[in-house]
């Protein structure tokens, strides 16, 4: 676990948060910035950091989604204290196999009669739903099976119709809470309407699992995105009548891409999985999703512990963030020339030559690291290094020509005495030619890369084969 040396924000003190995710499909930019912001108030508050599974939809929950989401979790080093790996007496911490304390909970809201069975088909919820939109008012259960008698359930049931659960929302009622990103919420009740807590197969749905859990495993706040701010009264409704304990409820901005739409795939990747298999750091996925919403006086790159300290959830914006790939790569930039030699070589070990050895490929690493950002920017500068003589453009020809058969003769020489020595190249070169400057070094850079730019020649040179430099300077002697 980070440790803190900065008391937690007012308020906040001990916080234990969730991160739920449904294993339906990838973690998405939006649920891994959810669960980054809700990581760090634990650790900033001293608190606990929970991971919950909501599985309870069965036919879109899939074990090898929760698998993947687990794995970009570890990848981002988002460690939770309790999880479906990591029990304890608040558990499990997987919503299926809760399903015999929502079975008290349903029932005690049946003894207060605070449900009741609703046989509406989805047909016809989506014609009530038409005929409201189409009177102009916003679509919200009837009520049609809230007053049926015991007889009519009974013979509901008889005819062997399907019903589920719904809540009983009470009329006239104004529910309120302070929201802690969006400030004071109010809701009337009437514009509510009856909800589903329990589906026609008898698992729970989301309003009533997602509250029942959180007070049960004992979580004090709550940060999650603002498309679920509606859901919140419901919620707050259901512990009410349960006389179960709320949470502090703050319902963070969406991310947008560029233009202003929500992000999707025609902005680019918008999945954790896509940014790791392309090679970019999680530090520099995190610095990016760090400041998505959430306003901070630390302008570096920071690790999770500096993240922590920093990490003010008032801080939290109402205006919606917005993604940019650009930036993103900007943190990538600095995260990967960061990296210390050892974390280097493995972050590029995909995009080495087969069979290369330890101290070549560190060589190699050392001469390419300032000039890279992802792995695949490694590709040209292995094929310089360890591939054939590079081909000149007609530019590079003319400077090469220019420099003469002597300048080259010197150089190939010196490289053959010192062992692809740069200093010792130069100083031969230099004394035989008298040439210094662009004059001398531009054309060794391009007869031995190719290229009039990239990584220092020197560790460029060290990381080259034995006999490599001597051959290609030859070319031209």
């Amino acid at each position: 676990m980070i440790g803190m040396d900065s008391a937690a924000p007012a308020g906040f003190d001990g916080a234990v948060t969730r991160f739920a995710p449904s294993p339906t499909g990838e973690l998405h930019l939006g649920n891994a910035r959810t669960a980054l912001f809700n990581f760090l108030l634990a650790r900033r508050a001293g608190g606990r950091f929970l991971l919950r599974v909501e599985d309870t939809d069965l036919q879109r929950s899939q074990e090898a989604h929760l698998t993947a989401v687990l794995e970009d979790l570890r990848w981002l080093r988002l460690d939770w204290d309790a999880g479906p790996d990591r029990g304890d007496d608040r558990g499990p911490y997987r919503q299926s196999q809760r399903g015999a304390l929502y079975v008290r909970f349903f029932e005690a809201l049946e003894r207060q009669e605070a449900i009741y069975p609703c046989f509406c088909t989805p047909l016809e919820l989506e014609a009530s739903r038409r005929a409201q939109l189409g009177s102009g008012r916003p679509p919200r259960y009837a009520g049609t099976c809230r007053s049926l008698s015991e007889e009519e359930r009974r013979r509901k049931r008889a005819q062997g119709l399907p019903a589920t659960a719904r809540f009983r929302v009470p009329s006239g009622r104004r529910i309120e809470f302070i929201d802690l990103v969006h400030g004071p919420q109010s809701f009337l009740s009437d514009d509510i309407g009856d909800f589903v807590i329990r589906r026609a197969d008898g698992t729970a749905a989301f309003f009533f699992s997602n509250a029942i859990d959180d007070a049960s495993m004992g979580v004090t706040h709550v940060l999650r995105g603002e498309d679920h701010l509606a859901n919140t009264p419901r919620q707050l409704l259901i512990l009410e009548a349960l006389g179960l304990p709320v949470p502090r409820y703050g319902h963070v901005s969406l991310i947008l891409g560029p233009d202003g739409a929500p992000l999707s795939k025609r902005h680019g990747a918008t999945s954790v999985r896509e940014y790791r298999e392309s090679g970019y750091r999680p530090e520099a996925l995190l610095n990016h999703l760090f400041r998505l919403g959430h306003s901070s006086a630390e302008h570096g790159l920071l690790d999770l512990e500096g993240m922590a300290r920093a990490f003010d959830p008032t801080h939290l914006g109402r205006a919606s963030a917005h993604f940019d790939a650009q930036q993103l790569r900007v943190w990538q930039k600095e995260a990967a020339h960061r990296l210390p030699a050892d974390q280097a070589l493995a972050w590029l070990a995909p995009v080495l030559p087969a069979g290369l050895g330890e101290p070549d490929a560190k060589a190699f690493v050392a001469a390419i690291l300032p000039n890279v950002v992802l792995p695949e920017d490694a590709l040209p500068w292995e094929r310089v290094v360890f591939g054939p003589p590079p081909e000149l453009e007609p530019d590079g020809e003319e400077v090469v020509r220019k420099a003469g058969e002597q300048f080259f003769a010197a150089a190939a020489q010196a490289a053959a005495r010192s062992g692809n020595d740069l200093p010792a190249i130069v100083s031969a070169v230099r004394a035989s030619t008298g040439k210094k400057g662009a004059e001398l070094y531009m054309p060794l850079r391009l007869a031995l890369t190719g290229r009039s730019h990239g990584p220092e020649l020197a560790p460029l040179l060290k990381a080259m084969p034995a006999g490599q430099a001597q051959a290609r300077l030859a070319r031209f002697a």
